[in-house]
């Protein structure tokens, strides 16, 4: 039971919630990234990220391989630490960001020096996006 109740008040003390899966190294990668920019993150480990991502209206175009909750934003994929500290800043009216699939060079995807362009995309809960910065 104590078990229990650390990992409850871990989660409740975190700044990011992940959903992934439990063998997912590069998400993995992602949450050292996070940590290593100063966040604190709770790792809920999910077999079916399906029902996450539609509960958090993650538009089906825009899916990578986890799922995160913070301050009120969806996080969806290899989004960089500092375009998440932007959108907790600006509070945009959007439902969050997405990185669509898995781009080399984005936290936790890094090969060396190879660096593919790649934008973070900004949606609604309609569905609709826009480019909220490239990299």
């Amino acid at each position: 039971m104590a078990a229990i109740a650390w990992n409850v008040k871990q989660q409740e003390s975190a700044d990011i919630l992940v959903f992934k899966g439990p063998q997912c190294h590069c998400c993995d990668l992602w949450v050292a990234h996070l940590r290593q920019q100063g966040f604190r993150v709770y790792v809920s480990p999910q077999e079916h990220l399906l029902a996450v991502r539609a509960k958090y209206h993650v538009p089906g175009r825009l899916v990578a391989c986890h799922t995160a909750r913070t301050g009120g934003y969806t996080i969806e994929g290899h989004v960089p630490a500092a375009d998440i500290r932007r959108l907790l800043r600006e509070r945009p009216a959007i439902a969050g960001l997405a990185v669509p699939g898995m781009p080399i060079g984005s936290p936790g995807m890094e090969q060396g020096d190879r660096h593919d362009p790649y934008a973070v995309i900004a949606f609604d809960t309609q569905g609709g996006t826009r480019v909220f910065e490239q990299h």
